[in-house]
């Protein structure tokens, strides 16, 4: 059970198609070795996540796992990201082989890598 706080409600998520396509535009990019992330600040007060993962990654089973491992490390992690901002992370190819330590650190260094090149 997630403790009071650590949930991933409706809000935290990107749904629309165009929110999607609007980082893909305008939002900063950083990228590991089975991950790309995209971000960009936004207005609402929250920050939001969206996770693509194509069927060249793996099947469903495998798709869904992935899925489960980002939203994993976005909800223990939402709490240290900067200001509210939207988050897409796309997975490629060999994300579904990852452990929820490996994926952890990978989005960890994609998040750090970016906030330095911000400075």
């Amino acid at each position: 059970m997630p403790v009071a706080g650590e949930g991933f409600s409706k809000r935290a998520r990107l749904l629309k198609r165009s929110d999607f396509l609007r980082l893909s535009r305008a939002g900063r990019k950083s990228q590991t070795a089975h991950f790309v992330v995209l971000r960009k600040t936004n207005d609402k007060g929250e920050t939001r996540l969206g996770i693509t993962v194509s069927t060249k990654v793996g099947n469903a089973v495998t798709r869904n796992r992935i899925k489960r491992l980002v939203r994993e490390f976005f909800r223990r992690h939402s709490g240290e990201l900067a200001s509210p901002q939207d988050i897409v992370i796309i997975a490629r190819k060999g994300a579904g082989e990852l452990s929820l330590a490996e994926a952890a650190r990978e989005l960890r260094e994609a998040f750090t890598t970016q906030r330095s090149r911000q400075r």
